[in-house]
């Protein structure tokens, strides 16, 4: 039995909660008799003038607002189908390569609808849903689409996960590992391909001797390599390793670049992992083994 059954049954009605009315009751019970109607004042033209500047109260708030078109503009749509990126799209567009149920396109923002039949320079488009894949890449497999017999390509690796025209993000050479991105974004392929691009990347490379601190420092404060000053984020040694565990923090796209680094030391290079990429991680993700990006992780990209 609960509290308020409790106190009811010990004869007391829980007395109502609500304000009492402040009207005080007529003998009984009735309403007082109307009173007659009141004078009202004459309008004066100051009343008017009040009542004509006071603002009125807008009913656009009322009107349902529009249903999200399914509508895609067609850079974007022909961007989604793995063609191109939308930058390219617009090029084609302009040159007159892009039809819309058969009639060509020119106008730039033009928008499809659906069940529209894109045909770009010559083949019928079929757009695709945007796959966002990262892998720990093992060693012996390339990005290189040349045939090799010694060496797979990576793709084999990520063939199970998603029938996408998915292609790697950069380049990895056989010898290094670590965190590899794939997708059929073409935007962020080309994105993180420029050489201007700003996303950070770390990698722990072993060397064949201790790196001396002095050559550290020298490193840390950049390096000129083929006539172009090179800086580096970050250059530690990797704590409770040898010396010839080496940290490394660089903004450049080419993985080429640190074992160039260090090569222009005299140490050479036995192995580079790269750690993180642009945010991502390789954490809890075994060698050899992928995972889909989650959405928080696909917006970071995109912002970086």
């Amino acid at each position: 039995m609960n509290k308020k059954d409790g106190n009811n049954k010990r004869g007391g009605s829980r007395p109502n909660s609500s304000r009492p009315s402040s009207k005080k009751p007529t003998p009984g019970g009735m309403p007082k008799r109307a009173q007659g109607p009141k004078k009202v004042k004459p309008a004066t033209d100051a009343d008017a003038s009040k009542r004509a500047t006071k603002p009125v109260k807008s009913v656009q708030n009322n009107v349902p607002k529009p249903l999200k078109s399914d509508d895609i503009r067609l850079n974007k749509y022909i961007s989604n189908s793995g063609a191109c990126s939308r930058r390219d799209a617009d090029i084609y567009i302009q040159s007159g390569n892009v039809k819309v149920n058969n009639i060509v396109i020119t106008e730039m923002g033009y928008k499809v609808k659906p069940g529209d039949v894109v045909n770009f320079d010559g083949a019928t488009l079929m757009p695709e849903r945007k796959e966002y894949i990262v892998l720990n890449k093992p060693k012996n497999f390339t990005t290189s689409n040349e045939d090799d017999a010694d060496h797979r390509n990576v793709l084999e690796l990520v063939r199970a996960a998603t029938k996408a025209n998915i292609q790697p993000v950069g380049r990895m050479d056989k010898n290094t590992t670590g965190l590899l991105l794939f997708t059929n974004d073409t935007d962020m392929v080309r994105k993180f391909s420029l050489p201007n691009q700003k996303s950070t990347k770390i990698y722990q490379v072993t060397l064949d001797k201790n790196l001396k601190f002095e050559d550290l420092e020298k490193i840390s404060n950049g390096v000129t390599l083929d006539g172009h000053k090179l800086y580096v984020d970050e250059i530690t040694y990797v704590e409770n390793e040898p010396k010839t565990e080496i940290g490394l923090k660089l903004r450049t796209p080419n993985v080429k670049v640190v074992r160039a680094i260090f090569e222009s030391f005299k140490y050479d290079v036995i192995k580079i992992d790269r750690v993180a990429f642009a945010g991502l991680t390789k954490k809890n993700l075994p060698r050899g083994n992928w995972r889909f990006l989650t959405e928080q992780e696909i917006i970071n990209l995109k912002n970086v």
